[in-house]
């Protein structure tokens, strides 16, 4: 039985145990949100790897994205990037080369790390049918399938497959009539190309149970990929972009209960004042499927720095239930990243998503930063650094800067506030009156 299936029927896996231990949560909760759908849990098939929990209740998690394009085609350097996602926190990794061996590349980088590996099938089937017959239009249905089935075998923890592009769906993009940012997924926008030029119905959407029942029988978890998600602040929320988020929503429905894991992935462009909204119909329709967004952007001129806009949509993406986040490099809208590109992507998207979990996990996510700002107070450097999430590259710039003189940093010397207030203060700011009258160690803090 696979995880969705064990859990309909009462069992706690040892990943569903695995995942309660690092969240700090009941085993006995987490089978049952696994079993309506409101988690998902990732892990390789056939290797000791990471498993990882994405979902209601959960920490928000980090997925990178790295692969070969028709332009910059290196494996050693996709494997390089691959192991510095992994290195600076990613929680889940994509495989989206489109040049190349694909298989070899697919292959590779499933060794290169502990992380859950996902993809998207429509890439390898494109690339290779343009590459034999010059054009898109000539991907044979069947070939995809077994393509599914082959990356599956491989050991993929999870797909993105564009499920929600169907007849309809165009339909409405046509009556719209117009798109600021046109269409901005390789993958959907080469399905809608086949479906026009061969007059026929997606075969992900016609053939949506054979999907799912491939996926189940390996248990990679389904996304339901956003292929026509806009591309632009003021395409958000749009006729064609709903349309395939409330097919989405469905699909996920149908795909638990045909015993497969599935979550619904989200738009790339929402400015801020859209983000709540996005959520909370994604989650109504979907009851609470876990929700994967990519970004988002909630504007389009941060080009060079776009991994700071993604880091304030995925804050209050995070804040109000997005559950997985993909990160956005500084060279989005510009060029393939690099290494360099990817760390920075992974922790601006790692420090967002906690901004947003100290919000929606009040209580539990915020407890390091309550314990590092007691340190901070005391000048407790070790104990500071044991608590930042990046805590080489703190204690890089405190080592390289560090006042030798004082206990605090050569910021403000002895102008420092903390070192002062502890001089003049200290009964009164530092707890020592309240303790003393309250038997705490702070406000509504039981002392141990």
């Amino acid at each position: 039985m696979n995880q969705l299936q064990s859990a309909v029927e009462g069992v706690v896996t040892p990943e569903m145990e695995d995942v309660a231990r690092m969240e700090e949560i009941d085993p006995e909760l987490v089978r049952e949100r696994v079993a309506l759908g409101q988690i998902v849990i990732l892990k390789g098939r056939f290797r000791e790897k990471r498993t990882v929990g994405i979902g209601k209740g959960l920490r928000t998690k980090i997925n990178a994205s790295i692969g070969t394009s028709t332009d910059v085609c290196d494996l050693d350097h996709e494997k390089a990037k691959a192991r510095i996602a992994e290195r600076a926190g990613a929680d889940t990794l994509m495989e989206l080369s489109a040049a190349g061996d694909l298989d070899l590349i697919r292959r590779e980088v499933l060794e290169e790390v502990s992380l859950p590996v996902g993809n998207v099938p429509l890439y390898q089937a494109f690339c290779e049918t343009m590459r034999k017959h010059g054009t898109p239009s000539r991907m044979d249905p069947e070939y995809l399938f077994e393509l599914i089935e082959r990356q599956c075998q491989d050991g993929m923890a999870f797909m993105a497959i564009h499920c929600g592009i169907n007849l309809f769906t165009i339909e409405r993009m046509e009556k719209q009539g117009y798109r600021y940012g046109g269409l901005c997924s390789k993958g959907g926008t080469l399905m809608i190309q086949w479906m026009i030029d061969n007059n026929r119905e997606n075969p992900l959407y016609e053939q949506f149970d054979r999907v799912c029942d491939i996926l189940k029988r390996y248990d990679t978890v389904l996304s339901l990929g956003n292929g026509i998600r806009a591309g632009a602040i003021h395409d958000s929320l749009d006729r064609a972009q709903m349309a395939e988020l409330i097919l989405n929503c469905e699909l996920a429905e149908i795909a638990r209960l045909r015993g497969c894991q599935a979550m619904v992935e989200g738009p790339g462009h929402v400015p801020l004042d859209e983000i709540e909204a996005n959520i909370i119909l994604q989650k109504k329709m979907s009851g609470d499927a876990p929700y994967y967004m990519l970004g988002p952007l909630p504007c389009d001129v941060g080009a060079g720095w776009d991994h700071i806009t993604a880091a304030i949509g995925a804050a209050q993406s995070s804040m109000y239930g997005a559950d997985l986040i993909c990160y956005i490099t500084p060279a989005e809208h510009l060029a393939l990243p690099d290494e360099e590109d990817v760390e920075i992507g992974v922790k601006t998207a790692r420090l967002a998503a906690h901004i947003g979990d100290v919000v929606k996990l009040k209580g539990k996510a915020d407890l390091r930063d309550k314990q590092i700002s007691k340190d901070r107070r005391d000048f407790n450097w070790e104990m500071q650094l044991q608590n930042m999430l990046f805590p080489d590259d703190a204690s890089k710039i405190l080592e390289a800067r560090r006042s030798q003189a004082r206990k605090g940093c050569s910021m403000c010397g002895d102008m420092c506030a903390l070192k002062n207030a502890e001089a003049t203060l200290n009964p009164f700011l530092f707890g020592d009156k309240l303790n003393r009258l309250s038997g705490t160690d702070g406000p509504g803090e039981a002392k141990e």
